[in-house]
């Protein structure tokens, strides 16, 4: 399948890489025909999916199970009056039937909206007046159910609301009983997809301020291509796990289109509470040759006992979604031998920069851009960094046309869109720096960088001291306004069950001890405080913007 979308498949080296990777877009392309039931037609027994659940529960879909279950759901959605463009928002944890569902929906040609099972009904309004949402399929789960019945009763928006079940409420399509009805969808000339048409949209994590809506079209599952075959380096006979609940770009990255596009496995583990032990007695039990996790997941399943778990299938492991603390990869090649490659990219993108086959590994760093990005580091003054270690903003430059995978606008906000994207650069809003080698070094959101006395702090290298010290779990580095140096540096720390009882005025010390010892003395934290959890977006990324919040109004009371 990846010379049908690439002039070469196979790299000898980087710039062999850097030189020779190109994706082949067709005029037409539809990733749920020009793909998965390609693979239907070419390998119909293939396995493409495992799921499993924590109640015990497995179930295996080939391809030609996929085409046929897509085929019919596709053509219930279109009984309900879904159509080419209709928006159809999805809340559907990691249930298999999102996989059928998304490639429905491309079938037809709607535009799939994934969300969180974490919204409440304030969301889901938010989100539906947004983007105009008239259909939402959701997991039979009473409180989704709930919240989606209490947004319809406010603002009456919804044409269709279908539920997977086990619950389907009075006024709710049922998929299950809709699916056995169905007549299998039918491709025509109506239907089909020029590469231009939208392909799917999320809404942003929203760090720093209200989600936008990231729109997609068809050449974003091509741009996976990078993602899957050369970051994750997935193989025809790779068993994949990607820990992230659909709700997130994240899934998009490592449990649907360039693991299909390569003709790997997808496994998928639908749990309702996050257990480290459960997931690696899964890579134990399935055999799982290739692990994606935020650095949190990593963080947790090293303060287990991987004594007790044969983890000899993995060959490969990845992380994104946040930079890596240099001492959860040190520890966990400690424990696996293995070496954790981490990834960088946002909703808006496919993975820009990452450690690659031919890339020797730097703990901490990102890795070097992907081809098919044009990755420059922007200083405030609108200039290009060229030397090492200088900090700037990360961008993509347009110059020569959008690249293949990066997204199309944010929808219906034109303002929002050229904020982000002017003079040929995409902003991304993360500063980095890059070193000698070309490597890309994580420094933090560009509201993050801190201030203090003329230097200029990037709360990241902070945080990775302090996550060295056995006490700390996770943490946050924010700034605090000062009057004589502008900013001082506070940690907001999460310590381990056996340290909760000698939080005081000595472990504190010891703290700011060891971040001296361990970076430049001046970006020792000078406040420390001792916290339950920190404040997090849906995604589990670290809200800092609302640490700093919650500082204010404490010094305004």
């Amino acid at each position: 399948m990846l010379e049908r979308f690439l002039k070469q498949t196979t790299f000898e080296s980087y710039e062999d890489f850097l030189k020779n990777f190109s994706i082949i877009v067709p005029e037409d392309f539809n990733f749920a025909y020009d793909v998965m039931d390609a693979w239907a037609k070419e390998a119909p027994e293939r396995t493409a999916m495992i799921w499993t659940n924590d109640q015990g529960e497995e179930r295996r879909f080939t391809f030609a199970d996929l085409k046929s279950m897509s085929d019919k759901a596709a053509g219930f959605f279109s009984s309900l009056g879904i159509t080419k463009g209709s928006m159809v928002m999805l809340i559907l944890k990691r249930r298999w039937q999102f996989w059928i569902t998304m490639l429905a929906l491309h079938k037809i040609g709607a535009v799939p909206i994934p969300a969180t099972y974490l919204l409440t009904k304030k969301d889901i309004i938010y989100r539906v007046k947004c983007a105009d949402i008239k259909n939402i399929i959701c997991c039979g789960d009473k409180e989704i159910l709930k919240h989606v019945n209490d947004a319809q009763h406010d603002w009456p928006a919804f044409v269709n609301r279908i539920s997977i079940g086990p619950v389907v409420p009075e006024g709710w399509e049922d998929f299950n009983a809709g699916m056995e009805k169905a007549e299998p969808f039918k491709r025509t000339i109506r239907y089909k997809k020029r590469t231009s048409d939208p392909l799917l949209m999320y809404f942003t994590s929203g760090t720093s301020g209200q989600p936008k809506m990231v729109l997609h079209d068809q050449t974003y599952a091509l741009g996976h291509i990078g993602t899957a075959a050369y970051w994750h380096d997935l193989r025809p006979d790779s068993l994949h796990l990607t820990v992230s609940d659909s709700g997130w770009g994240k899934a998009a990255w490592g449990k649907l289109y360039g693991q299909w596009i390569v003709g790997s496995t997808v496994f998928t583990y639908d749990h309702e509470k996050f257990t480290p032990a459960d997931i690696l007695h899964k890579i134990e039990q399935y055999h799982i040759t290739s692990f994606c996790a935020p650095p949190t997941i990593y963080r947790f399943m090293i303060r287990e006992d991987l004594t007790k778990f044969d983890l000899s299938s993995l060959r490969h492991a990845n992380t994104a979604g946040e930079a890596l603390n240099a001492a959860v990869y040190d520890k966990f090649f400690q424990l696996t031998g293995l070496h954790i490659k981490e990834g960088y990219g946002q909703t808006e993108t496919t993975c820009m920069i990452a450690t690659l086959p031919w890339t020797a590994v730097k703990p901490g760093a990102m890795g070097v851009p992907m081809p098919q990005y044009d990755v420059r580091l922007v200083k405030k003054d609108g200039t290009m960094v060229t030397t090492p270690g200088e900090h700037g903003q990360i961008a993509i430059c347009t110059k020569k046309g959008r690249p293949v995978g990066l997204f199309v606008e944010y929808y219906k906000d034109i303002e929002l869109t050229n904020q982000a994207w002017h003079d040929d650069l995409y902003f991304t809003g993360d500063v980095a720096y890059f070193d000698e080698d070309g490597y890309y070094w994580y420094v933090g959101r560009a509201d993050d960088v801190i201030k203090s006395s003329g230097y200029k702090i990037g709360p990241f290298e902070v945080e990775s001291a302090l996550m060295t010290h056995p006490a700390v779990v996770e943490c946050a580095i924010t700034g605090v306004p000062d009057e004589i140096r502008g900013q001082i540096i506070k940690a907001t720390i999460v310590l381990g069950k056996e340290w909760k009882d000698k939080a005081g005025e000595a472990l504190i010390k010891e703290l700011q001890d060891h971040v001296k010892n361990t970076t430049a003395p001046y970006k020792y934290p000078r406040v420390i405080e001792f916290v339950d959890e920190l404040p997090k977006t849906h995604s589990g990324k670290i809200r800092h913007v609302e640490i700093r919040e919650r500082d204010e109004k404490k010094m305004k009371c």
